[in-house]
């Protein structure tokens, strides 16, 4: 048996067709055009692809984008005057602050910073809190498309046993909460975890999001597990070139798994089509308008 692949290209090409039709929708009814702002500070070369790509789809998708680039010595106090001026921008529905941030500049005072109806990232504590909570909340793009992918799979989630492998506040925590309400049986494991591979064969769903390359071996899989695979590692060839890799042993985890994410073509291309999500959301909740059809 070889796993299905779960084709996150497709997948995320779809989403953002549905936020395009449902965008022409809200402009046509309700003469509204979402808006996402994102804020670059410095020049990572990582960072910088990224904008681009999220510039490029969301003006694809009838949203107005706004960019803006600081440099990588902009005082702490310069950012945040523009969080706060984008956060009286009423053309601006969601700030999206791309991180990492530079060294001696405060992450955590930036996301504090921001409008929690306009964290389109997910991260700010109203946000995360009232995930935990199990209310209305704006989620963190990437754990809301490993549920997207995952659903493609399985229409229903209910009942099954899940593990998140890493606990951060951007995928392994909010991942666990959005899991919960798709009343799944939840583990959250990670680099402390006693007999990590014991406590992922008992999984249905298996979620790695640790940043350790093919750390999941395809012997710990239970055999017709679904896998989602949120690494994304560079390591080297022969050659003295790169490639990618997941956090999963993929060649390995084919042969067991009943389906998986590639890497890349998987997770990542999924994170720009819910950040499109997102926004959406966000403008027609700050107008108060119905939530819209994705």
């Amino acid at each position: 048996m070889t796993a299905e692949i779960i084709d996150g290209k497709v997948i995320a090409a779809e989403l953002r067709g549905r936020v395009t039709e449902e965008v022409a929708r809200v402009k046509r009814e309700h003469n509204l055009v979402p808006g996402l702002a994102v804020v670059l500070v410095g020049n990572d070369p990582a960072s910088e692809v990224y904008v681009r790509s999220k510039h490029t789809q969301t003006q694809t998708a009838g949203m107005a984008s706004f960019e803006h680039k600081l440099p990588a010595d902009v005082s702490q106090a310069d950012l945040l005057a523009l969080v706060a001026k984008l956060n009286r921008d009423p053309a601006v529905h969601g700030i999206l602050v791309q991180l990492p941030l530079p060294k001696g500049l405060n992450t955590e005072a930036v996301i504090n910073a921001i409008d929690p109806a306009k964290d389109v990232d997910g991260l700010h504590p109203n946000n995360a809190g009232r995930l935990a909570g199990g209310f209305e909340a704006l989620s963190p793009c990437t754990p809301l498309g490993c549920i997207i992918l995952t659903k493609s799979v399985h229409a229903s989630l209910e009942g099954m046993n899940a593990i998140v492998i890493g606990r951060s506040n951007l995928v392994g925590r909010p991942l666990v909460q959005l899991l919960l309400n798709e009343n799944a049986t939840v583990t959250i494991a990670h680099s402390r975890s006693r007999d990590l591979p014991g406590l992922v064969k008992k999984a249905d769903l298996v979620y790695a999001a640790v940043g350790k390359p093919e750390m999941v071996r395809g012997d710990w899989l239970k055999p017709g597990a679904t896998v989602i695979d949120v690494g994304i590692n560079r390591i080297p060839k022969e050659d003295g070139k790169t490639r990618l890799v997941g956090d999963v042993a993929y060649q390995e985890a084919l042969a067991v798994a009943g389906a998986i994410t590639p890497v890349p073509g998987g997770v990542g291309q999924m994170t720009v089509a819910c950040l499109l999500v997102n926004t959406l959301r966000a403008a027609c909740a700050i107008a108060g308008l119905p939530k819209p059809a994705v």
